[in-house]
């Protein structure tokens, strides 16, 4: 029987994830490149959009959540044909859990996004994205949320710390080093052309990821309130430890640092938020805030790897830290809810799943990448890159002066 609360729970936070997408993940990305180049961000973003709802209404939903072996979904539900209209997932109908997931099969190749901005064809950026999608993030949810070989095992994510943020991560650092850096690269790139975007973009997340987290519980549910209280207090906590990094660092806080700081608690207590509660939330927050900094210098300046926006840093970072620290701070010592088995034996399972996702989301990503590469090119020209790939790509400009 339907439950209509836990429903209409899941029908705002299926709204709340698209909105993280469109405008909110656009509006930030948007904002830290140049102005040349600002709308075929926003095209990119709603380009794969688009593209990854039909690839999971063809078959992505099918292979990640229908009956399969421990790799793999199988075929029942292509076309979503087999699904009811009065067909039940749980207490919700189905349609309404199809429809929740596909948002988080939108948003997660869109992350990729930030990482070859400004310098790649629009062509290469929908064959990838759809491949991709099919190919590294269908099956990672499969095993981890659709009954595989890593929920078996009893791994714990949530809301997406290896599904959505490692899986993003990872590839994003694989295609940036494949793609070569921008002109100028580390030391003479031009800086965010709009830092109110990226502030209205970051808050546009931030308030979407009470969905993302929120209605991962599937429910109404103290489980749903206590991921919402926990992914806020991670988020706010993470925003100040970065603001004082840099201003300790640079001798004056930044907008842009302190939303980068929001975004970084926010992906760190992911896989968390359902198991932690508020104390573990903030002490994801200071490990994110920290670790996540730490790394974007790290891959900029030590890797030298043009990870523009900085996925491999925040998301990839903060999602393998809180999945790697969940085994910990779920424990009733931190006020969490509990494990099932013990905490070394935990954490042996979460690094289990990370590195097995970390290694095939590294190999399957750059056999893709070689594909799009041979088939329609992967970087742009040097005149395209001069002249911005709004008019280069789109014939459009984002400004009329």
């Amino acid at each position: 029987m339907i439950d209509s609360g836990d429903t209409a729970w899941i029908l705002t936070s299926t709204a709340l994830v698209l909105f993280m997408t469109l405008p909110g993940l656009a509006l930030f990305y948007a904002g830290l490149v140049q102005s040349r180049n600002i709308l075929s961000v926003l095209m990119q973003c709603t380009g794969i959009a688009c593209g990854a709802s039909l690839v999971w209404f063809i078959c992505g939903y099918s292979l990640a959540f229908s009956e399969g072996s421990a790799i793999l979904g199988g075929l029942s539900k292509v076309f979503l044909f087999s699904i009811a209209r009065d067909g039940l997932s749980g207490a919700i109908p189905e349609t309404a859990f199809a429809m929740f997931q596909m948002t988080f099969a939108i948003i997660t190749p869109a992350l990729i996004v930030g990482a070859f901005v400004e310098r790649i064809r629009f062509s290469a950026v929908m064959l990838f994205s759809m491949l991709w999608l099919l190919v590294v993030y269908v099956p990672v949810t499969h095993w981890v949320w659709g009954g595989g070989w890593l929920a078996k095992m009893g791994v714990m994510d949530f809301a997406g710390g290896i599904v959505v943020h490692a899986t993003a991560g990872i590839s994003a650092i694989v295609i940036a080093a494949m793609l070569k850096p921008r002109k100028g690269f580390p030391d003479d790139v031009h800086p965010p052309h709009a830092p109110w975007m990226v502030m209205v973009g970051a808050a546009m997340l931030w308030v979407g990821w009470f969905g993302f987290n929120g209605g991962s519980a599937l429910a109404a549910n103290g489980d749903a309130a206590m991921a919402i209280l926990a992914t806020h207090l991670s988020a706010a906590t993470a925003s100040l430890v970065w603001m004082a990094i840099e201003w300790k660092r640079f001798g004056k806080p930044s907008m842009v640092g302190l939303v980068t700081g929001t975004i970084a608690g926010l992906a760190t207590v992911t896989p968390a938020s359902g198991f932690v509660g508020p104390l573990g939330g903030v002490l994801l927050g200071l490990a994110g805030g920290l670790i996540c900094y730490v790394a974007v210098d790290f891959v900029k300046f030590r890797l030298r790897i043009d990870d523009s926006l900085d996925v491999m840093a925040v998301h990839g970072v903060g999602g393998i830290t809180g999945t790697l620290l969940t085994g910990f701070l779920a424990t009733a010592a931190f006020g969490g809810a509990g494990l099932e088995t013990g905490v070394v034996t935990q954490f042996g399972v979460q690094f289990i799943g990370v590195a097995s996702v970390v290694a095939f989301s590294a190999i399957a990503s750059f056999i893709i990448i070689k594909i799009t590469q041979a088939l329609t090119g992967l970087r742009t020209d040097a005149e395209a890159e001069l002249q911005g790939l709004d008019l280069a790509e789109h014939g459009e400009t984002g400004y009329r002066l």
